[in-house]
């Protein structure tokens, strides 16, 4: 593991003195870790707004993209599109990662945003059903999605690499802000849809208007490029040893830690992809209308946005892991009666309630991953180990929620039964944090 880049007291130099204290960081390593905060951030917004944006506006996707198949089927159709891109999320994060491991953090970052801005792009020019037909409209989304897919594969492992490595001290609280940022993607996207669906027509929302978020994102591309470009490389990498094959070394001496990270990551993905779902939800399940879904959409976000980095915080001083745990067991104890409380009361109010929750619980539990990630991982394979073990966990519990839960509720024919699926992974997270706290000394 690499050591903090700050100095401290030489304590063989003062026998019997009390134990050595970390000297504070000087201002140009301050003045650094926020620059690394800013690049690493608005890669990482572009990337979930993307997502955010597709999840969102899954209902009226599937009405365009695949008009001759039926609500449920439909439905399903979208869903595992955006799900097929997680397939190939390992494949960028073993690729980009690789790379960031052996020729730096910051040509791979400046590589990923340039791909994010192509499969946004292409998302906002995506020809309908009605232009080309559902099997080219549905390839050409598919494209779009594995795109963005291998991007953002390798976008969450680089950039909390180098925000942790660019940290002089409050690892926990710099690596917080990959979280912080996707509730701003999720406060951005959730106003957006619900400025589209209120003020504009049906016809305007899905011949135009659902295309509108799509193409603000791809121009937020170029702005992050560029400030990724001037950034400078972390002092953890320049000193590491590089390996030939970082990946192998993961996979081989390191491969029950990449599983930890995977396991580690199960609730955060969900309950990222929960409150994607809630717009989806709302309209389909409990007959809302098409805007409600949006506002707890960017009242969590905004909690995310806010909250995280007090977590970030809080995690340095108690151990990342510790936070982790508390927030595993509120979700074990709370998703299952906030369920039954929305159908019961299928309201906006209520709904919007619900989300917020589930947000705080978000912020709570995925807040402190990139610090524990930190602690897991060695610094000649961390990029690798966080991005694979992140994306696999992202695609096994992530990827394919919005298809789990519409086939849970269609099979079972209870509403709630997405809260059953969420009580069974805050298990399994809760279970596998506690394993990494004794078996690798994470905090």
């Amino acid at each position: 593991m690499a050591q903090s880049d700050h100095t401290t007291v030489d304590r063989a130099a003062n026998p019997g003195d009390a134990p050595p204290q970390a000297l504070p960081p000087s201002p140009e390593a301050v003045a650094r870790a926020r620059k690394a905060v800013i690049a690493s951030s608005v890669g990482n917004a572009l990337e979930w707004f993307d997502v955010i944006v597709y999840s969102s506006f899954a209902v009226v996707i599937s009405e365009l993209f695949f008009p001759e198949v039926s609500g449920f089927a439909a439905l399903m159709f979208t869903f595992l599109t955006f799900a097929v891109s997680y397939l190939v999320r390992p494949v960028g994060a073993a690729v980009i990662g690789s790379w960031a491991d052996r020729h730096g953090r910051k040509r791979a970052l400046s590589a990923t945003i340039l791909l994010m801005m192509l499969g946004t792009g292409l998302m906002a020019v995506a020809p309908t059903a009605a232009v080309v037909g559902p099997v080219a409209g549905g390839l050409w989304l598919l494209v779009s999605r594995l795109v963005q897919g291998f991007s953002a594969g390798g976008e969450f492992g680089t950039a909390t690499t180098f925000l942790v490595e660019s940290a002089p001290d409050r690892k926990a609280f710099y690596g917080s802000w990959q979280v912080a940022t996707q509730g701003a993607a999720l406060l951005l996207a959730s106003a957006f849809g619900f400025g589209l669906t209120t003020f504009l027509t049906h016809d305007q929302l899905y011949t135009w208007g659902w295309r509108v978020p799509f193409v603000v994102g791809m121009l937020i591309g170029p702005v992050g490029w560029y400030i990724r470009r001037r950034m400078d490389e972390t002092e953890d990498f320049e000193r590491a040893e590089k390996l030939d094959n970082p990946l192998g070394a993961a996979l081989s001496t390191h491969l029950a830690r990449v599983l930890t990270a995977a396991g580690a990551v199960a609730l955060a993905s969900l309950s990222v992809y929960l409150i994607l779902y809630m717009p989806t939800f709302a309209v389909k399940s409990l007959g809302l209308p098409g805007w409600a879904g949006f506002v707890g959409g960017m009242i969590a976000g905004l909690v995310t946005l806010v909250g995280t980095p007090f977590i970030g915080r809080l995690a340095d001083r108690v151990g990342p892991g510790r936070v982790m745990l508390v927030a595993a067991g509120a979700g074990v104890v709370l998703a299952w009666p906030l369920f039954q409380v929305l159908v019961a009361v299928p309201s906006v109010a209520v709904l919007t309630v619900v989300q917020v929750v589930f947000g705080a619980l978000m912020a709570a539990y995925f807040g402190p991953l990139p610090g524990l990630y930190a602690e897991l991982c060695p610094t000649n394979v961390r990029t690798t180990g966080m991005a694979v073990g992140y994306n696999v966990g992202v695609l096994v519990f992530g990827g394919f929620t919005g298809a789990i839960f519409t086939f849970l509720i269609e099979a079972t024919g209870s509403r709630t039964a997405p809260s059953i699926y969420f009580v069974v992974i805050a298990v399994l997270s809760f279970v596998t944090v506690l394993l990494a706290r004794r078996r690798y000394g994470v905090r």
